[in-house]
């Protein structure tokens, strides 16, 4: 799984109805590129983090906040889930996504269904 974050400012384009169309065609065209080599299983973006909710249970009791807990430099942008041969493979997408020229690009193996 390739997990994508950018930093606030940059994230902050995507609302920006000047900047909103060249944040977009970025990643657009990265995941363009994607889907045609084959190795998308899924994925998606994220919205802005004043839009979740995040819950904890503490002392068997809920809590939940508005918006992200975390006082973050950087918002998860969003996530694609790939198939492909190996490390170096997944290494290689993940350097050509937008977010790993301003941002990040993290490579996190998936774990497989249990066995039932």
């Amino acid at each position: 799984m390739l997990i994508f974050t950018e930093p606030s400012e940059v994230f902050a384009k995507r609302e920006d109805p000047a900047e909103a169309p060249a944040c977009w065609y970025a990643s657009t065209s990265y995941m363009g590129a994607i889907a045609p080599a084959g190795i998308m299983v899924n994925g998606d973006g994220q919205h802005p983090p004043h839009t979740a909710t995040t819950v904890r249970v503490r002392n068997g009791k809920r809590e939940v906040q508005d918006a992200s807990y975390a006082d973050l430099k950087e918002q998860l942008g969003g996530y694609v889930v790939i198939k492909v041969a190996g490390l170096d493979a997944a290494l290689d997408w993940a350097a050509k996504s937008p977010s790993a020229e301003y941002g990040s690009a993290e490579v996190h193996p998936v774990l497989p269904p249990p066995a039932c």
